[in-house]
């Protein structure tokens, strides 16, 4: 015991909540001498963010204590598990930095030994096989005020139980005919232990199993015996099973399973604003076409996180941020994009992009010259260095910067005013051409202050505004996506009666400019790699790159609100 004492004391104190209380208590009193834990994953679809803060706590935790965190796919349901979400998750979780060693596993593997116990219920008369149909299981169960009906099935034998389940398994019976019901209490007032469904008949080959098995059990009898299988300590999971805790108790108390027994404990999931976290609703996104796939951009998952170019360093930063609690609550998206912005700003090479681009002519520049400005790739970062970008008589610069008449407080281009083309000269706007048919610009004229190079006046003159630039003849074209909310309210769900939560999808949720321009540099860039183009956003290079036409998809704009709130309410 003081052995274990003393190794509890080497972990750190800090960042506590009231799972780690619960394991540190746990090693101190001498219950577990290591912490496993698991992330257990149904491969029915691809990992969203939610499960990415599951998968950091679940990895951390055993990273914390000195132990270790299994990956185990919960392979329960055959008709709707694939080849593909299974390789996904691996990658997913990968990419997100934890990495499970040796400790792979399938509930399948299990298969046989759940089968063996679920024989020894039947014998202890703690199980029995019911005909009732799905519906008359749900209509005898009751509801919360109301105790559940026992059926004419739940008295039989214990030797036509047993008789009736091993046909079952040896495939004598049609789907949906008959099913395993734990033996507990029709008028308990957990609805969850009236006498659940253990097992129910499936005529499907399995992806890993294969046609071995016709009878397949359900979550809740799976669960708890895999994670006494595999000795895991601490059973970390979401709210909504709080109220399946008892049951998860009763199959190892019943079973006799060796002590010490797993623990559950139940957190609270991650809701997000302006997005859906449903596995089956992100399911219909991809399969109605509202968007390119499970690792589109705009969708929640890590496979789209990471294709936007999220760093998983800010999705690590934005579970720790979040931390733990017992009760559900929607966390606010701008704190995600706070927490990208973060990591950005710290590692990200700053590079000039124009996607909106207009002309600007330098009037006294001459035309075939040439020079060559150090920019720096990234001021956070003083050993990031400087690359030279190249200055000619006419320039691309955003559109947005230029007004043929100001408005107020606008202190951009315009006729007369002065900025800074940063890094290079003083520009002084003459004319702003404009379209004669959609008055909108086409062109701008000027002169520099040949006197200003690299961007300081020599009379100390103040300007107000700082604008980047690309010079026309080296600039090289790019397609540029821009990524909105997939839904217009913060809360999906906030319909009018009549409407649903698709009603609330947000049409401009991806925006593609064909024209962009970009620094000779980012041609070059490697699909992943992530820049923060000065004064537009954060940007990453997309699969869809090619040599001739590479793709940017917009990580998250500069701006943020977040940062703004904390700061006035002190956070």
């Amino acid at each position: 015991m003081a052995n274990d004492t003393q190794r509890v004391s080497e972990f750190p104190a800090e960042g506590s909540d009231f799972i780690r209380e619960i394991i540190r208590a746990d090693l101190a009193s001498g219950k577990h001498r290591t912490v496993i834990t698991r992330f257990p994953p149904e491969p029915n679809g691809y990992l969203h963010i939610g499960h990415a803060k599951a998968i950091c706590l679940n990895f951390t935790l055993a990273q914390e204590f000195g132990g270790r965190c299994h990956l185990r796919y919960d392979d329960t349901n055959p008709t709707k598990e694939e080849q593909e979400y299974i390789q996904a998750i691996e990658r997913d979780v990968r990419w997100l930095g934890f990495d499970w060693g040796e400790h792979l596993y399938f509930a399948s593997d299990y298969f046989e030994q759940m089968y063996q116990w679920a024989e020894k219920l039947i014998l202890k008369g703690k199980a029995y096989v019911c005909d009732c149909t799905p519906d008359e299981v749900r209509e005898k169960r009751g509801t919360l005020t109301e105790p559940g009906v026992p059926c004419e099935h739940r008295n039989r034998s214990v030797e036509e139980n047993l008789e009736l389940f091993r046909r079952m398994r040896a495939g004598e019976f049609p789907d949906g005919s008959r099913v395993l019901r734990a033996k507990i209490d029709m008028s308990s007032g957990n609805v969850n232990m009236r006498d659940p469904v253990m097992y129910r008949i499936l005529h499907a080959p399995h992806p890993h199993a294969g046609d071995k098995w016709c009878i397949y059990p359900m979550y809740d009898y799976a669960h708890p015996l895999e994670d006494a299988i595999e000795g895991i300590t601490h059973s970390i999971c979401t709210l909504e099973f709080e109220d399946h805790r008892p049951l998860y108790d009763w199959f190892i108390d019943e079973l006799e399973l060796p002590e010490p027994h797993p623990q559950q404990i139940e957190f609270a999931r991650l809701n997000l604003t302006y997005t859906v976290m449903s596995k089956r609703r992100l399911l219909s996104l991809v399969q109605e076409g509202f968007v390119a796939g499970w690792d589109d951009p705009r969708m929640p998952t890590i496979a789209g996180l990471r294709r936007r170019g999220v760093p998983p360093e800010a999705i690590r930063l934005f579970a720790e941020r979040i931390g733990v609690a017992k009760r559900n609550s929607v966390v606010d998206v701008q704190l995600f994009e706070h927490c990208i912005r973060e990591v950005l700003n710290r590692t990200a090479p700053r590079r000039f992009a124009v996607l909106d681009p207009v002309k600007l002519v330098v009037t006294n520049y001459p035309e075939e010259q040439v020079e060559w400005f150090a920019v720096p790739n990234n001021p956070e970062d003083p050993t990031a260095g400087e690359r030279q970008l190249p200055f000619t008589r006419e320039l691309w610069i955003e559109r947005e910067d230029v007004r043929p008449e100001p408005l107020p407080k606008y202190f951009r281009l315009y006729p007369g005013n002065e900025v800074r083309l940063r890094g290079a000269y003083l520009f002084t706007c003459r004319e702003v051409i404009t379209d004669p048919h959609s008055g909108q610009v086409v062109e701008v004229r000027g002169e520099i202050d040949p006197q200003s190079r690299g961007g300081q006046a020599p009379d100390g003159r103040r300007v107000k505004a700082t604008i980047h630039w690309l010079s026309c003849g080296h600039a090289r074209e790019a397609e540029v996506r821009l990524y909105d909310y997939l839904f217009e309210k913060p809360d999906p769900d906030d319909v009018p009666e009549g409407k649903t939560w698709r009603d609330n999808l947000n049409p401009n949720s991806l925006t593609v400019l064909k024209n962009a321009k970009i620094e000779p540099l980012l041609a070059q860039a490697a699909v992943g790699e992530r820049f923060q183009f000065e004064r537009v956003g954060y940007f990453a290079v997309d699969p869809d790159t090619t040599p001739e036409r590479p793709v940017f998809n917009r990580i998250v704009t500069l701006k943020d609100e977040w940062a703004k709130l904390a700061k006035k309410m002190s956070f």
